[in-house]
């Protein structure tokens, strides 16, 4: 894989349902290369992966073929877990960077997060890069969780992380898609109901607290809410999950991407990849960030 051009730094983020294992709308065990083919499509340069489910049998030979396939990515994967086998992954082009680190974040979550720690070449300052997926049944897990990650930014360190939040945006009045009504969602899913709501205010309502421990303070930007509110891209806002099942309320905008407020400055576009062919792969979308190159190596090169 060579840098390319078009001056564009791009970053996939994708659960990938069971890693394409098992059959679904007709896709049989072609999942894995419908999601393989789709991602080289991209030519991504940094890939969040969220249900790398059994990747690290034979070897990880699994996951290393999804890298080959990618261009020759450098793969990085936490372990699986006792209750749950769905582990989290990062890949990242060796050509444009180099390893500083790498990091299984385990302590306080449900899935231990994959962490490398990168820096673009000819840059000095390094990027924490992290793939998430955060429980899908506590939401006061959730939050701790998320409390957690927002040790990507310690010490001023910039940090591009994402995946699966199982929970949802903060900031209603500038999203595009209503959040689930959850007093239909408890009659046709009650354990859906009970994972993804919260009380407040007597009420029961969308557990919206990762999002708020994340950009609340400012500590991280949501690169969906970026580009739909500065850089007039309302499609980033689209809903990316669940794209198979009709009983848990509308299809909502659980999958995200945040980074540090530094590199949000470089970001160009935020695509939510939702039809045709990934919903063929995934139940959730496939989330696109493209960057500026050019602005990423002037933020990541502060002057000394």
């Amino acid at each position: 894989m060579t840098a390319d051009i078009d001056d564009e730094l791009r970053v996939a983020c994708w659960n990938v349902e069971k890693n394409g294992h098992g059959g679904h709308r007709g896709a049989g065990g072609d999942r894995r290369a419908i999601a393989h083919e789709l991602l080289a499509d991209i030519r991504p340069h940094i890939v969040l992966r969220q249900e790398l489910t059994g990747a690290a049998a034979d070897g990880s030979r699994a996951l290393y073929e999804e890298a080959a396939r990618l261009g020759g990515l450098t793969a990085f994967m936490a372990p699986a877990t006792p209750e749950s086998p769905n582990a989290t992954g990062v890949m990242v082009d060796p050509v444009l960077f180099e390893i500083v680190s790498s990091h299984d974040q385990v302590t306080g979550m449900w899935h231990p997060v994959c962490n490398p720690v990168v820096r673009l070449k000819g840059t000095r300052k390094p990027v924490s890069l992290a793939s998430v997926h955060l429980s899908s049944w506590d939401p006061v897990q959730r939050a701790s969780e998320a409390r957690r990650l927002t040790f990507l930014a310690n010490g001023g360190r910039s940090a591009i992380f994402g995946g699966d939040m199982n929970s949802y945006p903060h900031r209603h009045a500038t999203e595009t898609v209503a959040l689930p009504d959850w007093e239909a969602v408890r009659t046709s899913d009650p354990l859906h109901y009970e994972h993804r709501t919260i009380e407040r205010g007597g009420q029961r309502v969308s557990d919206t607290i990762p999002d708020e421990v994340f950009t609340a303070s400012g500590i991280f930007t949501d690169l969906a809410h970026h580009a739909g509110t500065v850089l007039k891209q309302p499609d980033a806002l689209k809903g990316s999950a669940s794209l198979w099942r009709t009983d848990q309320g509308i299809r909502s905008r659980i999958d995200r991407m945040y980074c540090t407020p530094d590199l949000a400055a470089a970001l160009l576009s935020l695509e939510v990849v939702a039809d045709g062919e990934v919903a063929e792969a995934s139940d959730h979308a496939l989330l696109v960030a493209r960057f500026s190159l050019a602005k990423v190596r002037q933020v990541l090169t502060p002057a000394r």
